[in-house]
C-alpha cells in the first residue's frame, strides 16, 4: 500500500519542500491549509480554517495518514494570543483525526525560539550557551512552541502515535507569500540595491554580524522529517535541524552581494533594520517587476522585512549542535552558501527575480 502523508501548512517553505520530497519517495500527499497560497503539484488540497474545530473535523473526516506533519503558525498580537491560536490549531487537527492516528507518526516543526524565547522576549531571559542542544530544555517564558509540543504529547498519550519535534533555524527555501522567508527577502533586497543603486547594508546586530550562525535548507529539513517518520531512532525524540556548517554573516554577506553583482556595504555605525529603510521599496519593486516581466509585482507577497530584521537583529550569537541527530542516524548536510545560491537560481528560473 502507498503511504499517506498529511501536511498541515502545505503552502509554506517547509510544506512545499516536504511534499516534493515525499512524492519523490512514492508517498501520496494531502495538504491542509487555509487555501490562500499555492500548493505543490500533485498534492491533494484540503481547505479549512484551522482555528475552527468543526471545519477541521469535517474536512479530515475520511483522512487516515501514516504520517502527519505540522509546519504551521499564525502570527498574533502577542505571545499569549500566539499560544491560544497556534496551540489550538494543532489540537484541532489531532482531535479531528483521533483514533485514526493510532500507530502513525506525528511530526511538529518549531524552531530555535525554543531556546531563545519568542520575538518579544529576545534577550530578556537567560540564553543557553551556544551551540544550542536539545538537552537544554525550555525557557521560563511564554512560548507557543511549547503549547504546540504539549498538544502533540497529549495526543500521543491519548491516541497511541509516535512523534518527533524538529527545531530548524532560519529556513532557506522556495515559496511565495510566506510570512517568514529570509532567503526571498534578501533576494528582493539585493535586487533593489542593484537596480536602484541602494547600498547593500547588513540590517542586523553586531552580534549577528560577528558571531557564529547557521541556517536550515528546506530540503534538508524535509529529509530529516521523512527520516524521523520512518526510522526507529526517530520516534519520540526532539531534534535540532540545521545545515551542519556554521558561518559568520561578515563572511557570507559579501558573497551574497557578489552573486547579484553588487558590492557589500561596510557594517554601519548602528543597526539599520530593513523595515525602517524600505519605505520606497513597494513602488520600486513594481517598476522592477514591470521592466523584467516578473511574476509578482506586490512586494508584500515576497519580502518579510520584519522577520528578517528579527532574525538578524538578535542581540546574541545563535547556532546549533547536531550531535543528537547524527548519533541517531540522520547525517544530512548542506553548505549554506549553496542553499542561498540554489534558492536564488530557482527564483530566477521562476521569474520571481530578474536574471
Amino acid at each position: 500500500m502507498q503511504k499517506q502523508a498529511l501536511i498541515v501548512g502545505i503552502s509554506g517553505v517547509i510544506g512545499r519542500a516536504l511534499a516534493e520530497k515525499l512524492q519523490r519517495e512514492g508517498w501520496q500527499v494531502a495538504g491542509l491549509s487555509r487555501g490562500k497560497g499555492a500548493i505543490p503539484e500533485g498534492v491533494r488540497s484540503l481547505t479549512a480554517d484551522l482555528t475552527d474545530a468543526d471545519a477541521v473535523q469535517a474536512v479530515l473526516a475520511e483522512e487516515k495518514p501514516d504520517a502527519l506533519f505540522f509546519s504551521v503558525w499564525s502570527r498574533q498580537e502577542n505571545e499569549k494570543a500566539n499560544i491560544r491560536v497556534n496551540g489550538g490549531m494543532v489540537r484541532n487537527v489531532i482531535a479531528a483525526l483521533g483514533e485514526r492516528l493510532n500507530g502513525a507518526h506525528v511530526a511538529l516543526v518549531t524552531g530555535l525560539k525554543h531556546y531563545l524565547g519568542p520575538f518579544e522576549a529576545y534577550g530578556k531571559g537567560v540564553v543557553p550557551v551556544t551551540p544550542f542542544r536539545e538537552e537544554q530544555g525550555r525557557q521560563p517564558v511564554d512560548n507557543f512552541y511549547y503549547a504546540q509540543e504539549d498538544e502533540v504529547f497529549a495526543g500521543a498519550e491519548k491516541y497511541g502515535y509516535r512523534w518527533s519535534v524538529h527545531r530548524p533555524h532560519t529556513i532557506i527555501g522556495y515559496a511565495i507569500g510566506n510570512a517568514m522567508n529570509m532567503g526571498l527577502t534578501l533576494a528582493v533586497y539585493a535586487t533593489l540595491c542593484r537596480e536602484k543603486g541602494w547600498p547593500f547594508i547588513f540590517p542586523g546586530s553586531p552580534e549577528q554580524w560577528n558571531g557564529l550562525a547557521d541556517v536550515t535548507d528546506a530540503g534538508l529539513l524535509a529529509e530529516q522529517l521523512l527520516w524521523a517518520a520512518t526510522a526507529a531512532e526517530g520516534a519520540n525524540e526532539d531534534f535540532n535541524a540545521v545545515n551542519g556548517d556554521v558561518f559568520r554573516w561578515n563572511w557570507l554577506w559579501p558573497r551574497l552581494a557578489a552573486y547579484f553583482g553588487i558590492e557589500a556595504a561596510d557594517y554601519p555605525a548602528q543597526m539599520m533594520p530593513l523595515e525602517g529603510r524600505m519605505q520606497e521599496a513597494a513602488e520600486a519593486w513594481k517598476e522592477v517587476a514591470a521592466h523584467y516581466q516578473l511574476r509578482e509585482a506586490d512586494i508584500t507577497k515576497l519580502a518579510s522585512w520584519w522577520h528578517t530584521d528579527a532574525d538578524l537583529g538578535r542581540p546574541m550569537e545563535a547556532f546549533t549542535d547536531m550531535s543528537k541527530s547524527r548519533k541517531a542516524g540522520f547525517t544530512g548536510y548542506r553548505a549554506t552558501l549553496d542553499s542561498f545560491t540554489g534558492l536564488f537560481n530557482t527564483l530566477k528560473a521562476e521569474k520571481v527575480i530578474p536574471e
